[in-house]
């Protein structure tokens, strides 16, 4: 018979307490989490040369390509500060998050693109990363960019390393904690970017798809036209679908709807005619678009604009449910009728008419309608114009009232445009001025 080799006198080995099992098992997630999210975050990136060399010859052909590119994107809009240099950088753009800093895209080889690569380049616009690693946040529309080619990559780049240098340092970012550190712009990308090189849809003519790469891409239609979570993402389920735009009180419309902007119906020359000149006769841009049209679009060519009409006219289109609107109350009615005549109706109409050519109609105007009075607020406050441009070099605009009426008289005015001549949108409140200042 073998003897046995335990010990009598020793007790069983005790279970780990749960403490240590749960912190275990939570080091243990932590760690396969955080290798996922690092892997995410370079996927696609190992097979980039990022050493090709800092300043191959452009031809005059590829440098003109990346200026008409650079309108494209409407680059200059963000990485110009008012005051500044073009391309300096140093342009403040407001988010929910904090205050994002543009950078400087002159090549200055100490603060701007100065010792980048065309490799280096093409990962910021393709994966939305620094030359030194550092990770981009997406105020800087790479998860649009990431659809450009790599041949229009390059040309952009060689047109920015034409430019006369600016030395200007790029201004630090100024965002709260957690939004500020690097782990956490991690865990965003992996959940919400991956990089996407634009492919043609076959079922589509050459057309249209220049107008998808247009618009999805360099354009960055989405970055306005779509609306965002909690955590600042596009929901790409409803891209181009219309939301509000961060920090601004405006809000851009669906560009899939007839109630809103979208131009399934419109004739294409009026579509091109909006994109090039600011006007058509279904009427004109103002405030953030305005800007788009002033310092991108009204420079691109008639081709380029068609085949953005044609994609756009193509969209699929919402799917919306019957709004009921409220009526004003008769005393808020009664006084924004008032207000009206007294103020307005010189220029748009007794009837709501308006002026061919010179000032918008208010009568079945969609921008009335919306469901958000917010673009209402924003002119009614501060006024406005279309863009000048060379098909409309001298815009009639729109005057500020914000010294002239209080919150609750422009809550009546506007009220009382939306339930006027036809017109059905929900009354406006005091309150909602406010929160659309």
């Amino acid at each position: 018979m073998t003897p046995s080799t335990s010990n009598p006198f020793s007790s069983p080995r005790k279970p780990a307490p749960l403490w240590l099992r749960a912190a275990r098992v939570l080091l243990a997630l932590g760690i396969v989490t955080s290798a996922l999210v690092a892997w995410l975050n370079v996927r696609g990136e190992a097979s980039l040369d990022l050493n090709a060399p800092a300043n191959p010859t452009a031809t005059p052909a590829q440098l003109a390509q990346g200026a008409y590119l650079a309108r494209a994107g409407n680059c200059a809009a963000c990485h110009t500060a008012r005051g500044g240099a073009d391309y300096a950088g140093g342009l403040g753009i407001a988010t929910p998050f904090g205050t994002v800093y543009t950078s400087n895209l002159t090549p200055d080889a100490s603060t701007g693109l100065g010792n980048w690569t065309q490799g280096a380049f093409w990962r910021a616009m393709h994966h939305g990363r620094s030359a030194d690693g550092h990770l981009l946040y997406p105020v800087f529309p790479y998860t649009s960019y990431t659809n450009i080619s790599r041949s229009d990559s390059d040309a952009l780049y060689a047109y920015l390393r034409s430019l006369a240098p600016v030395a200007q340092a790029n201004r630090p970012h100024e965002l709260a904690f957690p939004y500020s550190n690097q782990a956490s712009l991690a865990v965003w990308r992996a959940l919400f970017f991956r990089a996407a090189e634009f492919a043609p849809e076959p079922t589509h003519t050459a057309e249209w798809n220049r107008g998808a790469y247009l618009v999805r891409g360099l354009g960055h239609c989405a970055a306005c036209h779509t609306e965002r979570n909690l955590l600042g993402a596009s929901r790409s389920a409803l891209a181009l679908q219309g939301g509000a735009i961060p920090m601004q009180h405006w809000y851009a419309p669906s560009l899939a709807s007839a109630r809103e902007a979208g131009v399934a119906e419109w004739d294409t020359q009026e579509v091109v005619a909006l994109l090039k000149t600011g006007t058509s006769r279904h009427g004109s841009v103002m405030g953030p678009m305005a800007d788009v049209v002033f310092g991108s679009t009204q420079y691109l060519s008639d081709a380029d604009l068609q085949a953005m009409a044609v994609f756009l006219k193509e969209l699929p289109q919402q799917t919306l449910a019957p709004r009921t609107a409220r009526a004003p109350e008769p005393a808020q009615f009664s006084s924004g009728q008032k207000l009206y005549k007294q103020h307005c109706a010189e220029c748009h109409g007794e009837q709501g008419e308006g002026a061919r050519g010179a000032y918008p109609p208010l009568a079945g105007n969609r921008v009335v309608t919306l469901e958000s009075p917010a673009n209402l607020v924003q002119t009614v406050l501060h006024g406005g114009y279309p863009p000048a441009t060379t098909g409309n070099p001298r815009p009639y605009g729109m005057p500020s009232f914000q010294q002239t009426l209080e919150g609750p008289q422009i809550a009546a005015v506007l009220s009382y445009i939306r339930h006027a001549w036809g017109n059905a949108a929900s009354p406006v409140s005091a309150l909602e001025v406010i929160q659309n200042q």
